[in-house]
């Protein structure tokens, strides 16, 4: 049986491509969206904040009420209980973590 090198190399590369791209839009759209929450606890010490959220999609997570990691711990100087925020969260080094935050007003 003969092959043609180049005709397979380039059946094989597209199909490699194809299943990169469609690992990139799987990843691409699980990115972290900001999420509406209010601040219930602050723990400085631990580097927590607890917080009362709607669901967090590219977490897989309904809404609730759950304690977080923060990225910067300086967030918690500036943050009050009963604040209204907008965040982002992640799961960075296998905790769930505030990736950004913001007070609404």
């Amino acid at each position: 049986m003969k092959l043609n090198f180049a005709r397979t190399t380039g059946h094989l590369l597209g199909r490699l491509l194809g299943t990169l791209l469609l690992g990139l839009g799987v990843a691409l759209g699980a990115a972290a969206q900001p999420v509406d929450g209010e601040v219930v606890r602050i723990d400085q010490d631990a580097g927590k904040i607890t917080l009362k959220h709607g669901e967090i999609k590219n977490l897989d997570l309904p809404a609730m009420q759950m304690s977080f990691r923060v990225s910067d711990p300086n967030w918690l100087k500036t943050l009050q209980v009963h604040d209204k925020v907008r965040f982002s969260a992640d799961k960075v080094g296998g905790q769930f973590t505030v990736t950004a935050i913001e007070v609404r007003k």
